[in-house]
């Protein structure tokens, strides 16, 4: 049920909340998020620290978010599905794995990405 008074700041307080509470059950939950988290984190101030042009450090970075959205995207559609129930169905294995690719694809943009950008800056 939607709340009555959910104009304004308020909203924007309560979906925070929401959102915080979403990146901490992927944190808990995930294994996959977790490591990809941690890469992120580790590779970030490499993209800030490197000598390249701004856009191609933005690009880095924006690379690492998407894999984590997407990621993030991924663990909701599996929750979603297994909540419908615990028997095998074709379509649930269809849509778990398009998921799925989604985050390969996401990883392979990124490792394209990075490899490009710092592949013509230092080899």
């Amino acid at each position: 049920m939607k709340p009555e008074n959910n104009h304004g700041i308020k909203r924007i307080i309560r979906a925070t909340g929401f959102s915080m509470k979403g990146l901490r059950a992927a944190w808990v939950h995930e294994a996959a998020f977790r490591q990809e988290l941690m890469l992120a984190i580790v590779m970030l101030p490499i993209a800030v620290l490197v000598d390249i042009a701004t856009l191609e450090k933005l690009l880095l970075i924006f690379s690492l978010f998407i894999v984590l959205i997407v990621e993030l995207l991924n663990s909701a559609i599996e929750a979603v599905v297994d909540r419908i129930g615990d028997e095998i169905h074709t379509l649930s294995g269809q849509a778990k794995d398009i998921a799925s690719a989604a985050v390969f694809m996401s990883l392979a943009l990124c490792g394209i990405t990075w490899a490009v950008i710092l592949g013509s800056r230092y080899l």
